[in-house]
């Protein structure tokens, strides 16, 4: 059954559930994909995942987010367990199933354990980030890296 987006998954931070949403949407298309659509899927998901993760991050360094060292980690060692699924889904397995089950499970748990945590400190920061209207602001600068 495909993941549907509610509001308690929600954070509160505008930018972040967009992007969660969107890889919502990828996890979903997992769902129905044989073998030769989930390798495209799974490189999307990679690079899309890839680049929320370095925006959130770069987000929590810019608060001072005590924990951004920890959330970093916790990252990494997402990226690498779909870095085996990748490899294995190369090597012929059809891993299709098992992880679409796997990020479902895995993004709820991240976003209500991890993602809720930073928060506050995000929030008070990024309200001074938006009301900066400088043309190089920060947030405006990162958007374009990471989003062109």
């Amino acid at each position: 059954m495909a993941l549907i987006w509610t509001n308690d998954w929600n954070i509160g931070i505008d930018i972040i559930d967009e992007q969660h949403k969107r890889i919502v949407d990828y996890i979903n298309a997992l769902e129905n994909a044989n073998m030769s659509t989930t390798g495209k899927v799974l490189q999307d998901l990679v690079e899309y995942t890839e680049s929320h993760f370095a925006f959130e991050e770069s987000l929590l360094v810019e608060a001072g987010y005590e924990f951004a060292g920890p959330h970093k980690a916790t990252h990494a060692n997402f990226i690498k367990r779909l870095n085996s699924y990748q490899a294995d889904h190369e090597r012929g397995e059809d891993v299709a199933a098992k992880l679409y089950a796997m990020l479902g499970t895995w993004l709820l748990h991240h976003i209500k354990r991890d993602d809720v945590a930073y928060v506050d400190a995000v929030q008070d920061n990024l309200q001074r980030i938006v009301t900066n209207k400088q043309e190089d602001g920060w947030l405006k600068r990162s958007l374009k890296v990471f989003f062109g």
